[in-house]
């Protein structure tokens, strides 16, 4: 039976929630955002803004604080890590927001918690999930001692359990250690802004360990990660062109594992340039060129979206839409180093393989290569072990798998390249030359000639005439040769073949637990 002094329950209960969710708002205060904004950084709430659909976030965890020292939990709003649901573009995704305004974004019990509900909901809804990182580590003195260690680390046997079901992003957005970098470190996806850090530990404790001043920038700025690791595939100037970024990935990717991508509106133009595409290939075999020019003029206008343009650049991979169905490219670029493959190259291919076939993405390679860079420093850096797996990557592909030779393929780069039964269908171009290494090596080797003895121009012309396309092309070793200005046609006529009708578009997924390959 209601009193009159019912209502007024009711209204010091609703005064107190607002009171509470206002705090909770407020992450660390308003003398942190604004520090933020002056120096345009978005804070943790705005990422999210910027991100999704307006409107689309729903939080988990609004109320949760830091659980382990009581006198934490009122300067711990939402406990660091600001999580929820939302739509990009439509489309249902987790997110986790790292609030560096409180205590770091260190992680903790209850944040841990957190983190662990987007991911066993993303995995069994079917949700890609998205990481945006900025974190100071394990949080002090929670995890100090063996109480500690007990009760904060290992708890969770999935934690660093990647399995593939759902696409995941990340952005490094600022100072990342710990597990900001874990999970940039995991997701198919992961974009830097300029002047943001990422390192297993921060430089300071690096400089109590090493006993001298470590730079912030040397041990984990964008050009290391960019240029050397290969741990980032995408450098931008700001966090709005950062969460741009994950947005336009996600739109080249299925929600899940069980789906094939989603197909989109053919961009107005596309093909136009096909008439003109021989003349983007140099007459002179030799003859360095960007193979992204003719890349963008084959694919869906705007479509095209390079992964690690910085590392292994003798090797071009980008997502990209052929007639508006999701295409994964791999190609040699000889402005690079010939468009010889090195270490890094397999490196990035071997990932860029294991991501794209476990979303159901089809895979064309265009090739033009002598081969794999020789010598001292491929060995040392473990060639014939990345060559390998780079080739038992591309043997476990179970979506459609389309070659292009456009110049050259040589010796075993030919078969990495999807050469003979390592494509579903190989076309080649009339400039195309096949065989096991470069005609003038070959002319050295076999009949002990170099340039200027006499014989040397009629054995090359020999092994040259010897490397002709309509040879291979004579013996079935590729399904057809092609007119430069056909190759957009063609493949969307040979994709439409291809594509996984007894499957819904889906494959097996045979690389679905391939670790990280950097």
């Amino acid at each position: 039976m209601e009193t009159s002094e019912t209502p007024d329950i009711r209204a010091e209960l609703c005064r107190d929630y607002e009171k509470r969710r206002a705090h909770a708002l407020a992450m660390g205060g308003a003398q942190k955002i604004e520090a933020r904004r002056l120096q345009g950084i978005l804070n943790a709430r705005e990422r999210i803004d910027s991100l999704v659909d307006a409107g689309s976030f729903i939080e988990s965890g609004l109320f949760a604080t830091s659980s382990v020292i009581e006198a934490d939990r009122a300067r711990t709003p939402a406990d660091g890590k600001i999580v929820g649901y939302a739509k990009v573009d439509g489309r249902e995704i987790a997110v986790v927001s790292n609030d560096f305004t409180v205590m770091g974004a260190s992680s903790s019990a209850t944040n841990g918690k957190k983190i662990a509900q987007m991911k066993r909901v993303a995995t069994q809804r079917g949700l890609p999930l998205v990481f945006l990182g900025e974190s100071s580590g394990a949080r002090m003195p929670d995890t100090m001692g063996s109480r500690g260690m007990g009760s904060m680390l290992g708890n969770d046997p999935t934690q660093y359990q990647r399995m593939r079901e759902t696409p995941w992003a990340g952005a490094v957005l600022g100072y990342c250690y710990g597990s900001s970098t874990w999970y940039t470190g995991f997701s198919d996806f992961s974009v830097m802004r300029k002047g943001a850090i990422m390192a297993v530990s921060s430089p300071r404790l690096v400089s109590l360990a090493v006993k001298e001043a470590i730079d912030p920038e040397a041990i984990g700025g964008w050009r290391l990660h960019a240029e050397v690791t290969g741990l980032i595939d995408m450098v931008v100037d700001t966090d709005e062109e950062a969460l741009q970024a994950i947005r336009q990935f996600l739109s080249y990717m299925p929600s899940h594992h069980n789906e094939p991508p989603p197909a989109h509106p053919v961009t107005p133009g596309s093909g136009d340039g096909m008439a003109g595409i021989f003349d983007l290939l140099p007459t002179n075999r030799t003859q360095v060129y960007d193979v992204r020019k003719i890349l963008k003029t084959i694919v869906d206008n705007d479509s095209f979206f390079e992964l690690k343009p910085r590392f292994g650049k003798v090797a071009v991979t980008a997502l990209a839409r052929l007639d508006g169905h999701t295409v994964g490219i791999i190609a040699n670029n000889p402005l690079h180093k010939g468009g010889a493959l090195d270490t890094e190259a397999c490196e990035k291919i071997t990932g860029f393989i294991v991501m794209c076939d476990s979303f159901n993405i089809p895979l064309v390679m265009f090739v033009d290569t002598p081969g794999f860079i020789i010598g001292l420093d491929a060995e040392r850096k473990r060639a014939p072990g990345k060559i390998m797996n780079f080739m038992g990557a591309l043997s476990l592909v179970t979506v459609p798998k389309i070659s292009v030779i456009l110049r050259k393929s040589y010796g075993q780069a030919y078969l990495n390249m999807g050469g003979g039964r390592n494509s579903d269908e190989v076309v080649a171009w009339p400039t195309a030359e096949i065989s096991f290494m470069n005609p003038h090596f070959a002319v050295e080797i076999v009949h002990g000639l170099k340039p200027g003895d006499d014989g040397f121009d009629a054995a090359l012309e020999e092994m040259e005439r010897d490397s002709s396309v309509y040879g291979i092309a004579a013996n079935y070793g590729v399904q057809g040769v092609i007119l430069p200005h056909e190759t957009r046609s063609y493949l969307i006529r040979i994709l439409e073949v291809h594509r996984l009708r007894l499957h819904n578009g889906v494959g097996q997924h045979l690389m679905r637990t391939w670790p990280t390959t950097y």
